[in-house]
Formats: structure tokens, sequence, C-alpha cells
């Protein structure tokens, strides 16, 4: 696990964007991995503004999305359908036919769900899984008590998740309580895993994620088993971590790339899907 703090908010969404596009130029086709939120936000910005300025393609790219609600058409304000394409999707030179997201309003849910990994499955597994983190600790819509091999399923929400998500809502009221979320071991089978935190608020649970023990209580500690993850905080985030001053703090310049991001990410070039594979050295090394 590589543990990246940069100075701020801005800065972290920044070394994160700059991840997915350096893995983005190496492979063309890469199969993405995505997560929704307001953390996520300045990432997309900052990846819109590469792909309409420095002519960053994601023409051939594939992306898979963490969740969906259940019950939420893909054109309702809320849905996370409706949140890719206003503020990623319709911004890049992405095919849509490429884009993939849980389907909320399928009949049979549970056919949906299995669904969703024989699509995975069937584009060779997820090169970079991009991940928030909850304040319980959840990845996707992974509650806690969520099992570390479980695959893409319905996921009841809590009350600290409702409330959470609900200034995105009209109401507590209308937040939906049941969610398609990849399940953990979903998760933990891409080959890369980059975790973006950021703010005070996410502090005590990032420190529980990354020094605590394997707990399904705090879900995210799943990945301390992942043999290629890579998490990004700004210093608020960083701030309860007891070994603080052993992480990397990298100076991502304000209009460029991490001098050393190609250190930190390893992607598989042959799809292979196991997780063991990845390589000493990112497939990408040395592209400018």
């Amino acid at each position: 696990m590589e543990v990246i703090i940069q100075p701020n908010a801005e800065r972290a969404a920044q070394a994160a964007a700059d991840f997915i596009a350096r893995a983005l130029i190496a492979k063309p086709d890469l199969v993405l991995g995505l997560a929704t939120g307001c953390t996520m936000e300045p990432v997309y910005d900052r990846l819109v503004q590469k792909n309409r300025e420095e002519g960053l393609d994601f023409s051939r790219c594939r992306t898979f999305n963490l969740d969906e609600y259940v019950g939420l058409a893909a054109d309702n304000p809320g849905s996370y359908h409706y949140f890719m394409r206003q503020r990623f999707f319709d911004n890049v030179n992405i095919d849509l036919r490429n884009t993939h997201l849980p389907d909320g309003m399928a009949k049979d849910l549970e056919a949906e769900c299995a669904n969703y990994e024989k699509l995975i499955a069937a584009s060779g597994g997820i090169d970079l899984q991009v991940l928030g983190i909850g304040l319980n600790g959840h990845l996707g819509f992974n509650e806690p008590l969520s099992e570390f091999h479980s695959r893409t399923r319905l996921q009841t929400l809590s009350r600290m998740t409702r409330a959470q998500n609900a200034p995105l809502f009209p109401s507590l009221n209308r937040v939906p309580h049941c969610a398609i979320t990849m399940g953990v071991g979903t998760i933990l089978e891409a080959r890369h895993c980059l975790l973006l935190a950021t703010g005070a608020e996410k502090a005590a649970i990032v420190a529980g994620a990354i020094e605590g023990p394997l707990t399904a209580m705090i879900t995210a500690t799943a990945l301390q088993l992942h043999p290629a993850c890579t998490i990004v905080l700004d210093e608020e985030a960083a701030g309860r971590l007891k070994k603080n001053d052993h992480y990397q703090r990298i100076v991502v310049p304000a209009n460029g790339e991490s001098k050393n991001a190609d250190e930190l990410l390893a992607i598989t070039k042959n799809g292979n899907h196991d997780p063991a594979s990845v390589p000493q050295k990112p497939f990408w090394a040395g592209i400018p």
C-alpha cells in the first residue's frame, strides 16, 4: 500500500487525476472502475480539462461504476447515471456504449447484479479501480459487515450513509434505502486500486482503514490485502495517521503531473485478471 499526502484537497484531486491520465495514455483501452460523490468531482473536472486541452483520449476506454441506487431512473438527478453524464461522460470523447453502471430500475435486480459481474469479466477485469471512502469506511456501498469476498449485490444503506448523501437530494426521506454495489471481492480483483480521501471529517476513518486491524466493520481495511493499492490524501484527511511522517509527500506542480507517479501505479498490460500478477514496475513507466 502506498500512501501519498498532498497539502490540500485540490492537489490531492489533481494527483489522482494524473494517475488516471498516465494509466490511460499507456493503455488506451483501459478498463476503469469509477466512483461518484463530491470527492470525485474535482477529479472529473481535471480529466475533462486534460481531454479538452491536452487531448487525453477516452475513445477506447471502458468504464464500470461502483454502484447505483435502486429505484432511480437514469435521468433522475439523484442517480449516479445522471451524475456521471453531467460530470464526466458528456464532457469527454468516451463512447457511451463503453460506459457501464448497474441498472437500479431492473425488474430482476438479482439478475442485474449477476450480469454486471459477467460484463466486468468479459471486459478482462478492471485495470484501475478509483475509490472514495464513506464516513463509516464503506467502499462503494459496501456497508459495515460486508464480507471481503462479496460480489455485486443489493445492499441496504446505513443511516449514516443516507445522511451523508442527503445533501444531494431534496430531503433525507428522498434518499433511497437500497443500492446495487460492486462487492468487496469484486473491488479487490482490480489490478490496481486508487483511493482518494480529503477533509478532516474523513481523518478518523482513514486512519482506521490504513493503520487499523482488518475488520468487516470498516470495509476499507480490505485494501490492506491488495497487492497494488495507492491512497491519496490531503493533510486534513491524513491528520490522524499515527505513522504520518512515514508516508510520502510528493510535490505535484500546480500545472503538471507528479514526477514519480510512474513508480506508484502498476497495472498489468496483458489483461491477466490475477491481482498477484501485478509487476514490480508499472507497464507505463518511462512514458513522458
